[in-house]
């Protein structure tokens, strides 16, 4: 049978329920929409370390984090992998294309894809005034270049004075064709256009947005500035603490204690999101022009999710449905997956090291030993049955660090620095308002999820666990000893 055309289209920071078709009440999404109803919808779908740079390693290489070694972020930390998404499906017979982010080290390393056209966002450690000329962000990162050449030598996405991780939101400043949204959308169907028709290709739309800055054109902003949104999730269980100590400071973790700022940047958020579904539109409807979308399989997801200030939290890292839960959905053209129910809801847990199996299965090439994920190709076809009873997902995060146990009903939290525990019945709270830790009812349960995390820990090196019990305290690297070497 003829390998599909495989599209990965891939978001920085956007959360598992801010979508229409999962029920969000004031984000708008149509186009996504669109994939959902004509595809699986994998609705506990995980980031198992979610931040940027691990996840990512999850997803290119198909490792668990324990595996490919990235367990917090860190940058300018070498990739050598064996055996990558892209290099797979290069040496099966695809031509791979990433336009977008990557957020590797070095910053150019494809990672065995044919071609990248990078953007990764700001990268702070990418512009100090001591990086060797190829790795500056100003010259490897193929938008800002472009960017410079049509706006002028200073030009740059901090124009706006927003910073990269802060929770301030205010329209892009210049036309909207210039926007980096629009610009991995444009470059995505120029390659539709260059393409060799006589090859499959993998292409990835890796997409920065929602993450922020929250910046998109002003016409989003007016979708959502005058709606009464949805306060954020405050349940019983948190602190001001970190909410009164940092609330003034504009990327802090906490996000803002005025709660003005924090309408604002939920308008921001969701203007962002629907900027972002528009593109997506656009480049579905390119694909469509091609005559290709019949004979394609469409993946979406994202890196990591953002709180938006539930809890008094914001950005990603902790161990909380709004940072580590992610949308996912797999379509396809009537040509290919013919097995695929669409417009269903898969309830099984899936992660992002699943994606690369998946696409190797869908592309018939051989997936390598080193791949932890499972393919999700079974549950398109029936979405009620199981690949994982659990998955472990963790953090390295100063005090902050967290390991965790998510089921498709429920959640066990442990703190690794104060040894404090958590657990959430999600089946019933599914945004975590009632910490039931001390519920005599629920002792069984913790119990055996506890003993899944001691399972999962035992052989780490930074020794975690001790005769089958969980020690707090121990040192958390951001990064295991092995991607070291």
């Amino acid at each position: 049978m003829k390998q599909p055309n495989i599209i990965l289209i891939m978001t920085d920071q956007l959360r598992g329920d801010c979508l229409g078709y999962a029920g969000h009440p004031d984000v708008k999404t149509p186009y996504l929409d669109t994939l959902a109803s004509t595809g699986v919808t994998f609705s506990n779908a995980y980031s198992a370390c979610p931040s940027c740079i691990a996840a990512r390693a999850a997803l290119h290489t198909g490792m668990s984090q324990e595996r490919h070694g990235r367990v917090g972020y860190e940058d300018c930390v070498p990739w050598n992998y064996e055996h990558t998404m892209a290099g797979e499906l290069s040496a099966a017979g695809y031509y791979t294309q990433c336009v977008g982010k990557m957020h590797v080290h070095p910053l150019r390393n494809y990672l065995g894809f044919h071609n990248v056209e990078l953007h990764d966002g700001y990268l702070g450690a990418a512009r100090e005034k001591d990086i060797p000329y190829r790795e500056s962000q100003l010259v490897a990162d193929d938008y800002f270049y472009w960017l410079k050449n049509e706006l002028g030598v200073s030009a740059d996405v901090t124009d706006t004075g927003i910073e990269c991780n802060s929770y301030i939101a205010r329209p892009w400043m210049h036309e909207e064709r210039y926007h980096p949204t629009n610009w991995v959308t444009e470059r995505s169907i120029d390659f539709l256009r260059r393409r060799d028709p006589g090859k499959p290709f993998f292409l990835m739309s890796s997409y920065l947005r929602p993450h922020p800055p929250f910046d998109a054109p002003s016409h989003y902003f007016d979708l959502y500035s005058a709606k009464e949104l949805r306060p954020p999730f405050l349940g019983t269980w948190e602190t001001e603490e970190y909410l009164n100590r940092e609330g003034r400071v504009y990327n802090s973790i906490s996000g803002p204690i005025d709660p003005e700022l924090i309408r604002q940047a939920q308008i921001g958020y969701y203007a962002c999101i629907t900027h972002l579904d528009h593109q997506i539109g656009r480049l579905i409807m390119a694909i469509k022009e091609e005559g290709i979308y019949d004979d394609s399989v469409i993946l979406f997801t994202s890196d990591h999710g953002e709180e938006l200030c539930d809890h008094h939290m914001f950005r990603k890292a902790r161990p909380y449905q709004g940072s580590c839960h992610i949308p996912l959905i797999i379509t396809a053209g009537k040509n290919v997956l013919p097995h695929l129910k669409s417009s269903c809801i898969c309830e099984d847990v899936a992660e992002l090291r699943d994606i690369m199996p998946t696409v190797l299965e869908i592309a018939g090439a051989q997936i390598p030993d080193t791949v932890d994920g499972h393919s999700l190709l079974p549950l398109t076809a029936d979405p009620e049955a199981s690949l994982r009873q659990w998955l472990h997902g963790e953090h390295a995060f100063g005090e902050f660090s967290n390991h965790w146990i998510v089921t498709r009903r429920d959640k066990y939290i442990w703190h690794s620095q104060t040894g404090q525990e958590q657990y959430f019945d999600l089946s019933q709270d599914p945004h975590e308002l009632t910490d039931r830790i001390g519920d005599s009812s629920c002792q069984d349960r913790i119990k055996m999820l506890r003993g899944f995390l001691v399972r999962a820990l035992q052989d780490r090196e930074e020794e975690f666990t001790k005769d089958g019990q969980l020690i707090a305290g121990r040192p958390c690297p951001f990064v295991l000893s092995h991607p070291l070497k």
